[in-house]
């Protein structure tokens, strides 16, 4: 049986940021923990570039739009969508996701989704370095691993 496995090393990869600044205590604490695991991973500073948008729904452009220009390895998408007392929720959630999977779908540059979907704030902060994990360094580490594993598959050293 012939096992392909992914590096988890990010030097020399060029890794492109989309983050929401709607929810900006959420989305800089998803941000700090997607650069802090990229450069603990080998990524140079220099090579991660981000991309602001004003909410979750503007992630998927953004993010086709970086993977078109080719100058990127890996993608990660970074925001926060908390549920309210409307269907807007379920409107932008499904919105996001399925952009974002097209965008990897239509491009092959992998895309880290790292959108966060929940009920409060509670378990944004639970999620952004608290008691379930960090969602920010978890997007930054499948993006980097998709990123070495194409190379991989493609037959191209990682």
């Amino acid at each position: 049986m012939k096992t392909y496995s992914a590096s988890r090393n990010a030097s020399g990869l060029r890794v492109g940021v989309v983050v929401s600044r709607f929810n900006p205590l959420i989305s800089s604490r998803l941000l700090d923990g997607c650069v802090a695991e990229l450069e603990r991973r080998g990524c140079a500073p220099e090579d991660v570039h981000v991309a602001w948008v004003p909410g979750a729904f503007e992630i998927p452009l953004a993010a086709r739009l970086l993977a078109s220009s080719g100058r990127y390895d890996a993608l990660v998408t970074l925001g926060s969508v908390i549920r309210g007392g409307t269907p807007h929720f379920e409107y932008v959630c499904r919105g996001v996701t399925d952009g974002v999977a097209g965008v990897m779908h239509e491009t092959c540059v992998p895309v880290a989704f790292g959108v966060l979907t929940l009920d409060d704030i509670d378990q944004a902060l639970e999620r952004t370095g608290g008691a379930h994990g960090h969602k920010g360094a978890e997007a930054a580490l499948a993006a980097i691993e998709m990123a070495c594993l194409g190379r991989v598959l493609q037959g191209s050293p990682s």
